[in-house]
């Protein structure tokens, strides 16, 4: 499995296998040549354990269900969006604290920068009824099911 992973990528997907993820992957890189990526600055493509946020998603048998832990951001931050095409979008970045000249970084670990994740959601999400909560660092979409209607079984009497 580690050989798999690290031929695959660099982690953005819990699994690389998930239809409903559409995270961008670039299977060239981290190789020495030239990727259709590379000309991109390295700004916009810089990542972080914070670039790829962790989303879970979970089916209840009311709603879809997806959270997101985005620890010291407000809500002003993050951006939740959806698509005609029943793709739901969460995005948004942390920026780097800014360094004064009178101050001396000693340890630098929490993660900064964009995070965009997309995911396909199925044909029985009511897309006109999303809604979203940002607390205590947890952002907690709830994508509404529509009913599925059970097929009428109809006897029909046979003549004769």
């Amino acid at each position: 499995m580690s050989l798999i992973s690290s031929v695959l990528g660099s982690g953005r997907r819990s699994n690389i296998f998930d239809p409903f993820s559409l995270d961008i992957w670039d299977p060239f890189e981290g190789f020495p040549f030239t990727t259709p990526l590379a000309n991109v600055p390295s700004s916009t493509r810089e990542t972080s354990a914070f670039a790829n946020a962790r989303i879970d998603w979970k089916e209840t048998p009311e709603a879809h269900v997806f959270k997101a832990d985005l620890p010291g951001l407000k809500k002003e931050e993050v951006k939740v969006e959806v698509e005609e095409v029943r793709v739901l979008q969460i995005s948004g970045e942390r920026r780097k604290e800014q360094e004064e000249k009178k101050e001396k970084w000693h340890r630098v670990e929490r993660s900064s920068g964009k995070f965009l994740r997309r995911f396909r959601l199925p044909e029985n999400a009511k897309m006109d009824e999303v809604k979203a909560s940002l607390e205590n660092g947890v952002l907690t979409v709830t994508v509404p099911k529509e009913e599925v209607k059970k097929a009428e079984v109809k006897a029909i009497e046979i003549s004769g």
